[in-house]
């Protein structure tokens, strides 16, 4: 089957099976590694993407159905700016990474809650979040980044 689709601004039309697990035809066929694979099962979130601007679990979405969609890997973030995206900076900043694996899945998870809740509470960050695990543990300084994006979002509009 050729499933076509929106990836990162670019379409794409590639052949696949229909079953074939989103996560394998973006880091396979496609060479966007930016996306991890770790639990497999949907448990974890490191696999999350956007798919028509809400986050999704590439390890639970099949090829065919991205068909017609517009999909959003941690390698197209930062399309509208010139470098890191914001909550990346912060990440760094704040020192809320740490081996970095959970990284891209909270980037995308936090993106997902921003477009719709341009100032979330720290509890609906948290919440936000509680599907995507990180193992070094960095969850507090997470929410820093989080709420320093936030701050900053706002002094710019004020």
């Amino acid at each position: 089957m050729i499933v076509s689709f929106e990836l990162n601004g670019k379409e794409v039309h590639i052949e696949t099976a229909p079953d074939r697990r989103a996560i394998d035809l973006l880091r396979e066929d496609l060479g966007l590694t930016g996306t991890k694979e770790s639990c497999g099962n949907g448990d974890c979130g490191a696999c999350s993407i956007l798919v028509d601007d809400k986050v999704r679990l590439s390890c639970l979405t099949l090829a065919a159905q991205l068909q017609g969609r517009k999909v959003v890997t941690i390698e197209g973030v930062c399309m509208e700016t010139d470098g890191l995206h914001p909550l990346q900076e912060s990440f760094v900043e704040s020192g809320a990474l740490q081996c970095g694996y959970c990284t891209p899945g909270m980037i995308i998870a936090i993106i997902d809650l921003l477009n719709s809740n341009p100032n979330p509470s720290r509890n609906e960050i948290r919440e936000a979040i509680s599907g995507n695990l990180c193992r070094c543990g960095a969850y507090q300084k997470i929410l820093d980044a989080v709420e320093k994006v936030v701050r900053d979002r706002i002094e710019r509009k004020s």
